[in-house]
């Protein structure tokens, strides 16, 4: 049995025709993760005997029936710890599924432990973590990504088939193009949030982790629809996201924005980006150059509109209700305080001070209303866009993964990480990375395919395709 081959479909295939079990499988990706995680520090949590006796009671005729998945740790699980990575929910137990769990438990899924993260989803390189940073199965020296930076490193590291991340701005598929996964984000409204720990309610969602784009489909397939608990997830039909994969790409139209090939992207990304423009088009694929003039705008509105709402999301965390609270208070203010101050780390208290000032009585129009208004031309910008074309192509992250410690010193360079995926948070359209090839020095770099609303399979299509016809996905990390 050899762990680093396995995939969710390629598994199902095998539970099929008897040829490994459940718990041979949980059994292998153990071992594994005790040798590989201390070097990773990927997951946070794995309770081995727990997910064994998943493995012993599976039903292989379900959906995802005895197939394990990594859960990132902003996710509710009952019974379990979801710190987000902070101190300050570091003993805090879920009293109730996430509406995704719910589905993945009913698919027959094994949950296979949680994994590290940016604390509270705030950061672009899994360094914000309160318990340790995680690293870069590629290169131990670098960083995965964020902020589901621990859901890709324990894809790419192969101690993990698959992972739920979350993604506000862009912290599904930035971690999935640093460590050569393939990383989904669904539309706004097509995943129920309601489980999910809160960072930017209008921006979140939860989405796949996988080796192959068609394990991205099989997990939407399960995951999505709308939920009675979350009043934004819509509703809007299902499809099967399987079904027109391997259908031809000729005659499909793609649109390359000039806004998002801009200086300063490494130039070995560019390169990597621009073969693939290439393979399209000698595939029959259509080339259309288009224009989304509101992009320079995308970053400065993001910080915005994330910090106002994680300010008013986190105000909840005040030493009252659940999680951390400070000991011996002289008074309630002083609680309120003092608990804010021992449990959020710098990056949190940054972005809560930011969201406040935004929103602040004299302040609140000329920033966070302005900011509306130009996510609003955002989302037309797209919206004509996708009158020229079925999907837009351009490059996940303007580089490769960088050192740990590199941006730590200067936020703003650790926030323009997300410059190309920020946009599609804004609004609210589906966006998928996937490997496109390696640096010199064996880094992988990705490219992100945008759709337009509910519309996955244009993006899940095309993406299947170019996979298929590389080898990206084989190569494995020698750590």
């Amino acid at each position: 049995m050899n762990p680093e081959k396995f995939t969710l479909s390629s598994l199902k295939s095998a539970y099929d025709l008897k040829e490994l079990s459940p718990k041979e499988v949980v059994t292998s990706l153990l071992g594994r993760i005790e040798r590989i995680n201390p070097k990773l520090q990927a997951y946070l949590r794995v309770d081995s005997e727990d997910a064994l006796a998943q493995a012993e009671r599976a039903d292989i005729s379900k959906p995802l029936g005895g197939l394990p998945i990594a859960i990132k740790d902003n996710i509710n699980v009952t019974g379990e710890k979801t710190t987000c990575s902070s101190k300050y929910l570091a003993n805090f137990e879920s009293p109730y599924d996430a509406t995704v769990i719910r589905k993945l438990k009913e698919a027959g899924a094994i949950l296979l432990g949680r994994t590290n993260m940016d604390e509270f989803a705030m950061g672009s390189s899994c360094e914000y973590s309160a318990f340790n940073p995680t690293r870069n199965p590629w290169n131990l020296n670098k960083i995965p990504g964020g902020s589901s930076g621990g859901s890709a490193s324990v894809v790419a590291g192969k101690i993990a088939v698959a992972a739920l991340g979350s993604d506000t701005g862009g912290s599904i598929r930035q971690p999935a193009a640093l460590c050569g996964c393939v990383g989904l984000k669904p539309t706004y409204g097509r995943v129920s949030r309601y489980g999910l720990v809160a960072f930017a309610s209008s921006l979140d969602q939860i989405g796949p982790l996988t080796h192959t784009v068609k394990d991205s489909a099989l997990l939407l397939n399960v995951i999505s629809g709308q939920d009675q608990m979350e009043n934004t997830s819509c509703p809007v039909d299902v499809p099967d996201f399987t079904r027109n994969l391997n259908t031809s790409i000729k005659g499909l139209k793609i649109g390359i924005p000039k806004e998002y090939f801009i200086h300063g992207i490494d130039p070995e990304v560019l390169s990597a980006v621009e073969s693939a423009i290439d393979w399209y088009k000698k595939n029959g694929a259509e080339i259309v150059k288009i224009s989304l003039p509101h992009t320079e705008a995308a970053v400065a509105v993001y910080y915005i509109v994330a910090t106002a709402e994680a300010s008013a999301n986190l105000a909840r965390f005040d030493g009252v209700r659940y999680g951390h609270r400070t000991a011996e208070p002289k008074d309630v203010l002083e609680m309120y305080k003092l608990s804010r101050e021992e449990g959020l780390g710098p990056e949190v208290k940054r972005r809560i001070i930011l969201g406040t000032y935004v929103l602040s009585s004299g302040y609140a129009d000329q920033y966070y209303k302005r900011a509306q208004k130009v996510r609003h031309l955002l989302r037309q910008d797209f919206s004509h866009a996708f009158e020229k074309c079925d999907a837009i192509l351009t490059p996940t992250s303007p580089s490769p993964a960088f050192n740990i410690g590199e941006k730590m010193t200067d936020p703003l360079q650790m926030y323009l990480a997300d410059i190309f995926t920020i946009a599609a948070n804004l609004a609210g359209i589906p966006g998928i990375s996937i490997p496109c090839g390696f640096t010199k020095d064996n880094l992988p770099v990705g490219l992100q395919l945008l759709g337009p609303h509910f519309m996955e399979e244009k993006i899940l299509h095309p993406a299947h395709a170019y996979e298929q016809a590389h080898s990206w996905k084989d190569k494995q990390p020698s750590f």
